[in-house]
């Protein structure tokens, strides 16, 4: 599982910082990836990144404001120009859809390939299968806007091979019954218990990714206990009132919204294109000053998000 950031600044496109987009990577897990957000010049910045269209399975709107949906229209062309043909989910606030066909039928564009559209009408679980559990909650946006958090489900322990060597026990299907918990009698006589043979379950990984907001109670509650947390900060604490002002978040907020979710790392993105250089490094310390793994992200940036306690 790796998150990559596509567009890390606020409101229009600058030189530095292109609009809001995230892939989560899950190319391991379930050969996709899962896009939040696609403003304006999304697909352009996957040109520069290994992604191929055609993975994305699955794209989680925040809200409607156009530096978050303006790059919907052109990809999803693309993605059928470009040999994409699975199923696309979209889920978003009501207007989503609206908002995708009109654009794709103004323009007569023509996909081959089915959208599933997913507007989010109520809060709490949005999408669940054997691997993945997401939830949403709104947030204080200027208007309807909503944070995920991605729950991936635990691992089955694994089979010790190297304590059952130990044990001469001979390696073929008995290794399999054993890993499925079974009781085996061996040829020798002896009975091994397969819960005795297998490691504890592999704890599944947990992301948030809010949407743009005032700090709020939401924010928390999505990120609680979260390897990463990523949350938007659009202005230092001097400009708190324009923050505020704007339905918007300060790098010392969301720093703090990582302390009392007890999240282990924290992701800033959505910088206004006011910090550059030396602003933007001084937005970073502000942060860690409150919550030392804090990290403002540019443009193309990747990380890895490990297993708990790895």
């Amino acid at each position: 599982m790796e998150i990559q950031f596509l567009g890390t600044g606020a409101g229009v496109p600058a030189k530095q910082r292109n609009v809001t987009s995230i892939a989560l990577k899950l190319l391991d897990e379930r050969n996709a990836v899962w896009l939040f957000d696609c403003g304006e010049g999304t697909q352009q910045q996957i040109l520069r990144t290994n992604i191929r269209p055609r993975k994305i399975e699955k794209i989680f709107i925040t809200h409607l404001h156009g530096d978050h949906i303006f790059g919907l229209p052109g990809l999803l062309s693309s993605r059928s120009f470009q040999g994409g043909v699975e199923p696309l989910t979209i889920i978003g606030p009501k207007g989503i859809k609206d908002f995708v066909e009109t654009s794709l039928r103004v323009s007569e564009s023509h996909l081959k390939y089915p959208i599933i559209y997913n507007e989010i009408d109520e809060t709490g679980e949005i999408f669940k299968d054997h691997q993945f559990t997401v939830v949403c909650e709104p947030l204080d946006h200027r208007i309807k806007c909503f944070g995920y958090r991605i729950e991936e489900a635990d691992y089955d322990g694994e089979l010790q091979v190297e304590k059952l060597r130990a044990e001469n026990v001979p390696s073929g299907p008995i290794y399999g019954k054993l890993k499925s918990g079974k009781k085996v009698e061996l040829p020798d006589g002896r009975i091994l218990d397969g819960k005795d043979y297998v490691g504890e379950p592999q704890k599944g990984r947990v992301v948030t990714i809010l949407g743009d907001t005032r700090k709020h109670p939401n924010a928390i509650k999505l990120a609680k206990d979260a390897d990463v947390l990523v949350h938007e900060s659009t202005f230092n604490q001097e400009e708190a009132k324009l923050a505020k002002a704007y339905f918007h978040s300060t790098t010392k907020q969301a720093a703090e919204v990582a302390i009392e979710a007890n999240v282990k790392r924290v992701f800033l993105t959505h910088i206004s294109a006011r910090y550059v250089g030396k602003a933007a490094n001084d937005l970073e310390k502000e942060a860690q000053a409150v919550f030392n793994d804090s990290q403002i992200v540019k443009d193309f940036d990747l990380f890895d998000i490990p297993f708990p306690g790895k």
